[in-house]
């Protein structure tokens, strides 16, 4: 049972920077923005929150610059696409690559540079006494905790207040929403940054917290993963936090069978995440493909023009 337990426990750990990516690009495509460049926000926040972590000693401060890199990133995507009209598939690749590049020339000289800050476990009380879910989802350190109600507080600003439908009614009808006085581009712009930023956080939380450590693309392929979990969640952000927890999982499981000695190339275990990223896709667009309501957006990846508008 330790087995699962310890991959579990792992999974919520790993999925904690999935959701903060993937919540950030879930708010950027429900008002109607593409943003393909949540790698490499993820990677400067990485970057840019180790190297002031190493200068100050501070966990937080690491991630409040972590987050700040990652939204001038999202500013400069949106920008891009909103003020300029630069196709938005194009512009996020283009930041991906940005991101990338960007964070090994800032990273050069911190690759051998360990992170000694520790961040601790908070134990729920009562909570955490529960057998085996009081262990995995407990016994966390505060970051989990704070990615779990940031993705609720999401959920109920979207579906309950006036911003949350100003934000969907920029994603489905903009020029609707134009008409009853919702700034769209304003919304947009918002949107967009604070996608940025919730990416920046999420690899910051790579970083610091889980490897406490920087490489070169640290983040292997989680933008992606994040971008994934939208279309997975259905553009929900309640359905956005399982399936964080269920990649992590999936990815958490892979080291624990390399550490059991499992007789499997380290490659194939490597992959699974991957793999099964691509099944999981594969299976939620067949099934909700032309069902209406399904969740994603009306105008995504549309430019809005205000003189087109009727």
């Amino acid at each position: 049972m330790n087995f699962w337990v310890d991959a579990l426990s792992t999974g919520v750990v790993l999925g904690t920077p999935l959701a903060f990516a993937g919540l950030g690009e879930l708010i950027a495509e429900r008002a109607g923005v593409i943003n393909l460049g949540v790698e490499g926000m993820m990677l400067i926040g990485a970057v840019v929150g180790f190297a002031v972590g190493i200068h100050t000693g501070s966990i937080f401060w690491a991630m409040v610059a972590g987050g700040f890199a990652g939204g001038l990133l999202g500013l400069l995507h949106a920008a891009m696409t909103i003020g300029l009209k630069v196709n938005q598939i194009v512009m996020g690749l283009t930041l991906t690559i940005l991101g990338t590049g960007l964070s090994s020339y800032i990273g050069a000289s911190y690759g051998n540079e360990p992170f000694k800050e520790h961040l601790s476990k908070i134990d729920i009380p009562l909570l955490s006494k529960i057998p085996w879910i009081g262990e995995i989802f407990f016994q966390q350190d505060i970051m989990v905790y704070i990615a779990i109600v940031t993705v609720i507080a999401a959920a109920l600003i979207i579906n309950r207040t006036r911003q949350g439908l100003a934000l969907r009614g920029v994603g489905e009808a903009p020029a609707a929403a134009d008409a009853a006085g919702v700034p769209v581009f304003a919304v947009r712009y918002v949107a967009v940054w604070l996608g940025g930023v919730l990416a920046g956080i999420g690899g910051a939380y790579l970083s610091v917290v889980y490897t406490q450590s920087w490489s070169n693309e640290l983040t292997a392929g989680r933008g992606w993963i994040a971008i994934a979990l939208v279309i997975f969640a259905s553009w929900r952000p309640l359905l956005l936090l399982p399936g964080a927890l269920l990649f992590g999982f999936i990815e958490a499981l892979n080291f624990q069978l390399q550490a059991k000695g499992v007789s499997i190339p380290s490659q194939y275990l490597s992959m699974m995440p991957y793999v099964f990223t691509l099944v999981v896709l594969a299976l939620v667009w067949t099934r909700q493909r032309g069902r209406s309501g399904w969740g994603m957006p009306e105008a995504l990846g549309n430019p809005y023009e205000r003189e087109g508008r009727s």
